[in-house]
C-alpha cells in the first residue's frame, strides 16, 4: 500500500447473526447476535471457554460456522472481502530462532524467501510500520530477543500491514508488562481514532476494559448482554462471573 495511502479513512462495519460454532457434538457458540461499528472499539469479555476466541477466529472466516458474518462500508454496501487485522495473545515459536524482525516483514509482503536478502522498498515499508507503533532501529533484532511489549507492537505493526478495514485483539497485552500494556492501548485508541476502524477486543482485564473500551458484550457460548461499558460490568451475571461485589473494579 502506498504510504499516501496512510491517511484515507479504513472503515467498516460487521454484523454477526445467528452464529453458531460446533466442535463434534460440542456446542462452542450458539446463536450469536452481535454488531461492531466503525471507530469503536468493542471489548469481549466472558469467562474462560465462553467461545471468545472461537468467535474471532469465526470472524476472520477461520473455522466453520454456520449463520452470518457480513461486513458494510459507511454507506451501507457489502464488503465482500474486507482486510482484517489480528494481533493474538502470543506467538508461538522458537526463541532461539535466528529469524528477525526484518525477516518477519519482509516475508509477509514479499514472493523471494527471506534468506535471499530484503529489498530497500521492503525495509523502508517495515521501518515505517514499525515507526507507527512507536519502535526505531528494531529491524535486525531477532524476535528471540524482543520483550513482551516490544513483541506485541511488532505483532500489531505486523496486522497493521496493509492497514486493515477492523482490527481484532486477542488477549494482546497478557505477558506485558504495566508500561507496556500502557503503550500497547494508548496505540490502539490512537489508531481506532485516526483510521475509525472498528476493534474487536478479548480482554480478562476489567480495568483495561473500563479505560480504553467504548463498549462491551458479555459472551457465554453467546452473547448474553452488549451495552456501554458501565451497564454490562453492573449486570448483576458479569458481577458474579468476575467477582467483582467481593474485589471490585
Amino acid at each position: 500500500m502506498p504510504a499516501s495511502n496512510f491517511s484515507c479513512g479504513c472503515k467498516c462495519s460487521v454484523n454477526i447473526k445467528n452464529l453458531g460454532v460446533r466442535r463434534g457434538s460440542q456446542v462452542i457458540l450458539h446463536d450469536v447476535n452481535l454488531s461492531a461499528h466503525h471507530g469503536e472499539i468493542l471489548a469481549l469479555i466472558g469467562r474462560n471457554g465462553a467461545g471468545k476466541t472461537t468467535l474471532l477466529k469465526a470472524i476472520m472466516g477461520r473455522i466453520p460456522h454456520t449463520g452470518t458474518v457480513e461486513f458494510f462500508n459507511p454507506k451501507g454496501e457489502r464488503i465482500q472481502n474486507p482486510r482484517i487485522g489480528y494481533v493474538p495473545q502470543h506467538l508461538a515459536f522458537d526463541r532461539s530462532t535466528p529469524v528477525t524482525v526484518a525477516d518477519l516483514f519482509c516475508a509477509n509482503c514479499g514472493r523471494l524467501p527471506v534468506w535471499l536478502g530484503h529489498r530497500k522498498a521492503q525495509l523502508a515499508r517495515a521501518e515505517q510500520m514499525l515507526r507507527k507503533v512507536g519502535l526505531v532501529n528494531q529491524l535486525d533484532k531477532k524476535l528471540g530477543s524482543l520483550s513482551g511489549g516490544e513483541l506485541q507492537r511488532v505483532l500489531l505493526a505486523f496486522a497493521l500491514d496493509p492497514m486493515p478495514d477492523m482490527l481484532l485483539l486477542d488477549e494482546p497485552v497478557s505477558a506485558v508488562d504495566r508500561l507496556g500494556t500502557g503503550l500497547f492501548y494508548e496505540l490502539v485508541t490512537s489508531l481506532r481514532s485516526e483510521y475509525h476502524m472498528p476493534v474487536l477486543l478479548v480482554s480478562h482485564d476489567l480495568g483495561h476494559v473500563k479505560r480504553y473500551a467504548t463498549a462491551a458484550a458479555f459472551i457465554d457460548r453467546t452473547v448474553i448482554m452488549r451495552n456501554t461499558v458501565d451497564k454490562v460490568l453492573n449486570n448483576p451475571e458479569v458481577r458474579e462471573t468476575f467477582g467483582l461485589d467481593i474485589v471490585g473494579v
